[in-house]
């Protein structure tokens, strides 16, 4: 159940709500309007009175609620109506007007606008216009003369709606922290209807400005990659020129004057006010970003690979600027992506947003690796050949968000644990599209079996409390199959085996299999240490004091004594 509280202002502001309640709606959206509770049990009702012309009755009932407003005369409050709409979810059962009506209560109650028992409360009316939902308009004033005690309103009226869903039986919303995106209004989705559009300008304005400032080095780039896109940028300028803020309009979208519909970055989502987003372009901005020797994917991945370490060793700082970093690499991904995953891909950006915020204040500096990572995948189009790029990065993101989860959980951010949740999903979706073709052509060129032996006795001696998964995992063929390319282009199998296992413990991984298959991949592809390298290497290991003589690197696979990997 979502409460949400508008405000009104003006003294003309209780007969337009009331002639909105009442009338058609935008959209002829409204049907059967009627009374459902009142301050008194008695209010006029424009939908019950067949006698009389509802316009009639709309008057007659605005100034009954407007009564103590106008005897305020000059002293009357800016704001003068109290105005919040309650909805059920689509799968709750359909509500009963005299279940309505308790609701209105609690929620007047609850907010203070009507105390139970307090006889000079506001006076307010509840009006139902579709099974799924009421609106409640109350004056704000008392009809004592005094201010209501609001105090924390929208806070205390959404706890009280959630203690409503436990006792009507309905659908139970996650509990929020202020953190997250402005929802859309009935009104934006009506339009975004006629406009043919399958989301609203809001949520289009959204992404579209999370996804410039993901791919922008510098606030410059930040406004031409939102103009390449067709949004309309309005900046809000000081005395000294200087922009403060920013407003976004897509084209097309206009009021009745024909005018642009703008937003304020800061209602798009908490983090898109200007001064955020230069916070985010700081991380960025401070160098050109250069391109690395090497595959782009490999870079990426190896960043997202340490999203877990810096959520369970660093500190609450730290693992909040990972988080945004991860949303931000989630939000350009689409784009890259090939046109069949690119669906699931937009659902698990989206998604995942609302586990980008929380209360907790976020250090960026430890995101610039993955933040600029992602910004050459983005600017150099690298080619992903079968997909192994794009799987690789996958299955890392899968258990970056699986640890985002456990965060959020740990610290109660009941909405983002959510989110990371339904982001799983999508991005499980996506990654079987991309990796089982890969695997499976893998698997197909499977090593003899004499090889397999032997890298299993490998496992079964230096990880045994996984050696049992990884040979039983389906991708165990496929692993096989990168170890032995691994081998063929001049690399120590052992070596390779031993530095995958080194860079993340496999105790969270859902195919231990798959995700060694994707490490040595990536190590497989660098270039082989010559053998007067390997042969300088073994004499270094060897100088070394508690070492052997004969370390393990520069002995082939199948000669290598048993040791359990500490």
């Amino acid at each position: 159940m979502i409460p949400k509280i508008i405000l009104g202002k003006g003294p003309k502001a209780v007969r337009r709500t009331i002639g909105y309640l009442f009338g058609k709606g935008r959209a002829n959206e409204h049907t059967d309007p009627h009374l459902v509770a009142s301050w008194n049990g008695f209010a006029p009702d424009p939908g019950r009175s067949p006698h009389r012309t509802p316009k009639d009755v709309e008057d007659q009932l605005a100034r009954q609620l407007n009564q103590p407003v106008r005897m305020l005369g000059d002293k009357a409050p800016k704001y003068t109506v109290w105005h919040c709409p309650v909805r059920a979810a689509p799968e709750d059962p359909i509500l009963t007007d005299t279940q309505w009506a308790d609701i209105a209560r609690r929620i007047v109650a609850a907010a203070g606008i009507a105390p139970e028992g307090d006889e000079e409360a506001c006076r307010w009316v509840a009006v139902r216009h579709a099974d799924d939902h009421i609106h409640i308009a109350a004056a704000l004033v008392r009809q004592d003369g005094r201010r209501p005690e609001r105090g924390y309103d929208q806070r205390v009226v959404q706890r009280e709606a959630r203690s409503i869903e436990v006792d009507y039986g309905l659908r139970r919303l996650k509990p929020g922290d202020g953190t997250a995106a402005k929802r859309p209004t009935s009104k934006e989705h009506f339009k975004a209807k006629g406009l043919g559009q399958d989301t609203t300008s809001r949520e289009i304005l959204r992404l579209r400005v999370r996804r410039a400032v993901a791919a922008a080095a510098d606030e410059a780039e930040f406004f031409a990659l939102l103009e390449a896109t067709g949004v309309t940028v309005h900046l809000k300028r000081g005395p000294s020129g200087d922009a403060l803020g920013c407003n976004f309009a897509l084209p097309g979208d206009t009021n009745d004057k024909g005018e642009p519909v703008f937003y304020a970055g800061s209602t798009l989502a908490p983090d898109l006010s200007l001064p955020k987003i230069r916070k985010s372009l700081a991380t960025t901005n401070l160098e050109p970003v250069t391109v690395r020797l090497g595959n782009p994917w490999h870079h990426v991945t190896a960043a997202t690979e340490r999203i877990p370490h810096h959520l369970t060793h660093g500190g609450d700082p730290t693992a909040q600027g990972q988080l945004i970093a991860l949303g931000a690499a989630l939000d350009l991904l689409p784009v890259t992506a090939p046109t069949a995953l690119k669906a699931e891909l937009e659902r698990a950006s989206a998604a995942f947003e609302r586990a980008t915020r929380s209360r907790v204040t976020a250090d960026l500096d430890s995101t610039r690796v993955l933040r600029r990572s992602v910004q050459a995948i983005w600017r150099e189009q690298p080619q992903d050949g079968d997909g192994t790029g794009l799987a690789m990065l996958l299955d890392a993101m899968l258990t970056a968000v699986a640890f985002a989860m456990h965060w959020h959980r740990t610290r109660q951010h009941a909405q983002q644990e959510a989110a990371a949740e339904q982001t799983l999903l999508h991005l499980q979706v996506a990654y079987a599209q991309v990796a089982e073709p890969v695997l499976a052509d893998l698997a197909q060129r499977s090593p003899t079996l004499q090889t397999k032996h032997r890298f299993a006795r490998h496992l079964q001696a230096v990880v045994p409390e996984h050696a049992e998964r990884i040979l039983n995992d389906p991708a165990w063929d496929a692993l096989a199959t990168v170890l032995a390319e691994a081998e063929g282009a001049g690399h120590n199998a052992a070596t390779v085996l031993d530095q995958a296992l080194g860079q993340r413990t496999l105790d969270n991984t859902r195919s231990p299999a798959r995700t060694l298959t994707w490490r040595i991949r990536r190590l497989g592809e660098r270039r082989a240490p010559s053998p007067r390298a390997q042969a300088a290497n073994a004499h270094s290991t060897a100088q070394r004091p508690g070492t052997s003589a004969h370390p393990a690197a520069a002995v082939p696979l199948h000669q290598r004594s048993p040791a359990r990997r500490r």
